[in-house]
Order: structure tokens, then C-alpha cells, then sequence
């Protein structure tokens, strides 16, 4: 299996309001950056689609490090939380409904054939490709102000 690994962040001014995501891949020496953004979305939403395109991007079953500084993210994935609230029909633990069911669909969806290892980076602690990733969500949020 190819080794990939994915950064990625995503960026809300007001939540909700304008957002913007952002994703590094990379596959030895080659680097590929994807970002976009909403008018009107949500930080966790941003963050989540952030992976979501990263994966889409990927063609064939790869084993990937993913890195991202959203604990939503990766204790959704990484603790099967979005597993269980799928198959709990989007309801929590507490019976309450999951957020963003559409977006954690189509992520469990998406990293299905791919082997995971999580790794969570502290946001704006200084880790390059977190910077990075969240420049370029920063940057597509402002697009979208008024």
C-alpha cells in the first residue's frame, strides 16, 4: 500500500457564517494543497470536509497518516464514534442527534478501504503544515465576507 499523509484544518469566522478548509497531501516526494469554502457553514463542518476532499482525492486503498488538530475529527473517526451514531440511526449516546450526519456519511464512506493512523497536532502551536493548512482555510473564508 501507498503511504500518505494528509494534513488538514478548517477555519469558520463567526460560527456559523463564512469558512474555508484546508488539506496538505503528501506521497513521497510529491505534495498536492486543495482547499474551498462555504458563505455559510460551521468550523466543524469545515473540518470535516477538509478530510472528506483530502480522501476523495486518494484513487486506490492507501495506508494513511492523518493529521489534523480537530478532536472532533479525529475522536469521531479514531474512537468509532460516527460508526456508532450511524448505525444508531445519527443519535448519540445521549439519544441526542449527531451533527453533520451527511458529512460523517460520506467520510465513513470515504476512508472505508484505507488503512488510518490518527495523529491530533495542536492548533496554532507552530507545526508547519497545520499553519499551512489553516492559512489556506483562512484565506477561502475570507472570500465569502461581505
Amino acid at each position: 500500500m501507498k503511504q500518505v499523509t494528509i494534513y488538514t484544518d478548517g477555519a469558520c469566522s463567526g460560527n456559523p457564517g463564512p469558512g474555508g478548509w484546508g488539506a496538505i497531501l503528501r506521497y513521497q516526494n510529491i505534495e498536492r494543497a486543495v482547499s474551498g469554502g462555504e458563505a455559510e457553514t460551521t468550523n466543524n463542518r469545515m473540518e470535516l470536509t477538509a478530510v472528506l476532499r483530502a480522501f476523495a482525492l486518494l484513487k486506490e486503498p492507501c495506508e494513511v497518516t492523518l493529521c489534523s488538530d480537530s478532536k472532533y475529527v479525529m475522536d469521531g473517526l479514531s474512537k468509532g464514534w460516527a460508526k456508532s451514531w450511524k448505525r444508531n440511526g445519527w443519535r448519540k449516546g445521549d439519544k441526542k442527534p449527531a451533527l453533520n450526519p451527511d458529512l460523517w456519511d460520506a467520510l465513513l464512506q470515504a476512508t472505508e478501504p484505507h488503512v488510518i493512523h490518527y495523529h491530533w497536532i495542536k492548533g496554532h502551536a507552530g507545526h508547519p503544515e497545520n499553519e499551512r493548512c489553516d492559512a489556506m482555510a483562512v484565506a477561502e473564508s475570507q472570500k465569502f465576507k461581505k
